[in-house]
Parts: structure tokens; C-alpha cells; sequence
């Protein structure tokens, strides 16, 4: 079996499985991987929160929306998981891309050639993860504000998940636009990812900051 086949194989087997791989010399799972797993996982936790708000009398006003979020929560836990093994498919060809010989000019600009197509793939992986972990937090401000009061801090751990597997995506993409030769992409690239920091972790921080000072 390859270390691919390992990797998505994961999300049907242990976590054990996983770390052991991650912490392995094998190429993947590394940084992207793990950071749509932990989005997962964040995500999985606002619809716990839900799970616990459903069918309770207190919360009847609010259970429609509440609902409605636990759909999407499944479709975005759903997508960060593919997105496990999707970061490792894209990563493969960039790996061996490094490898390609430069010896003449002719080789070099075969490279050159190839590393733009797979440079560009290895970016749009984690830009998906970011934008996913955004709708994750988006869905994880209703569950704090609107979810069963006895799960809010896992609403709370939720949210610093989901920064945490933004903020991680985010690396992966700033590593491979600095290794660009299409500067104008790369600036696009890194804008995009910009952006979505700046809102995101804000909101990441303030849902924290909510919950910190109800339960406390």
C-alpha cells in the first residue's frame, strides 16, 4: 500500500493510524493534511453542540436554524475529510517536481514548466481548506450564540480549531507562491489568503472571547 493510499485510507481507520504516519518520514500526510483534519474535527464539535440543542424544549426558537446548521456542519466535516486526502494527491506530484533535472536549458525550462502547473494545484488544496474552515466558523458563531449553554466551551474549543487549520492551510499556501515564477499569481494568491485571515481570525478570536466571558 502507498503512503497515499495509507493517507486516505485514514478517514476510514483509526487516529492512531494517522499521527503515525504524520510523524513518519513518508512526504504525507504533513501540514495541509493535518490542517483539514483539524477543521474536521472543530467542526464536528459546533455540531455536537447542536446535536445537544435539538429537541430541547428551551431551545425550541432556535431549533429550525439550529437544524439547519447540522446539515451544513455534515457537508463541511464531509469536505474538510476529502480534503485530507486531496492535499496529499496534490502534494505527490509537487514532490517529485523538485527532483526534475536542470542540467541543461532545455530540462530546466521543462521544470520550470512543470513546477508552475503543479505549484499552482499544491496552492488551491489549502485555499479550499481555508475557505471551508470560513464557513465552519461562520456556522460556529450560531452555535455559540444560539446552542445548548452546557456545550458553549465546545462551541469555544471549536472556534480556535478552525483558526488553528485556517492559520495552517494558510502556511501551505505562502510556502509554495514564494516558490512561484508567476509573481502576479502569487501576489493574487497570497491577497486571497490575506483576506480570509484577517476576517477569520477575528471572528475565531471574538467567538473565543464570547465564550471565555460567559462561562467564566
Amino acid at each position: 500500500m502507498s503512503s497515499l493510499d495509507k493517507q486516505i485510507d485514514f478517514t476510514e481507520n483509526s487516529c492512531k493510524n494517522f499521527i503515525d504516519f504524520l510523524a513518519s518520514s513518508a512526504p504525507i500526510p504533513g501540514g495541509g493534511g493535518a490542517s483539514a483534519l483539524v477543521g474536521a474535527i472543530g467542526v464536528a464539535l459546533g455540531n455536537m453542540v447542536g446535536s445537544l440543542t435539538v429537541g430541547k424544549k428551551r431551545y425550541a426558537d432556535v431549533e429550525e436554524n439550529i437544524i439547519r446548521c447540522k446539515k451544513e456542519a455534515d457537508e463541511i466535516t464531509k469536505r474538510l475529510l476529502e480534503l485530507v486526502a486531496k492535499d496529499a494527491e496534490v502534494f505527490e506530484p509537487l514532490s517529485k517536481a523538485y527532483s526534475l533535472p536542470k542540467s541543461t536549458p532545455e530540462e530546466l525550462a521543462k521544470k520550470e514548466e512543470v513546477m508552475a502547473v503543479v505549484l499552482k494545484d499544491a496552492c488551491e488544496v489549502p485555499l479550499e481548506i481555508m475557505k471551508t474552515c470560513a464557513r465552519g466558523l461562520d456556522l460556529m458563531k450560531e452555535f455559540a450564540e444560539k446552542g445548548s449553554r452546557i456545550a458553549l466551551s465546545d462551541a469555544g474549543v471549536g472556534a480556535t480549531l478552525l483558526k488553528s487549520a485556517l492559520q495552517g492551510a494558510s502556511l501551505n499556501i505562502y510556502i509554495n507562491t514564494k516558490s512561484m515564477k508567476d509573481r502576479v499569481l502569487a501576489q493574487q494568491l497570497n491577497d486571497e489568503t490575506d483576506s480570509l485571515r484577517k476576517t477569520y481570525e477575528k471572528k475565531a478570536d471574538e467567538i473565543f472571547e464570547n465564550v471565555c466571558n460567559e462561562i467564566r
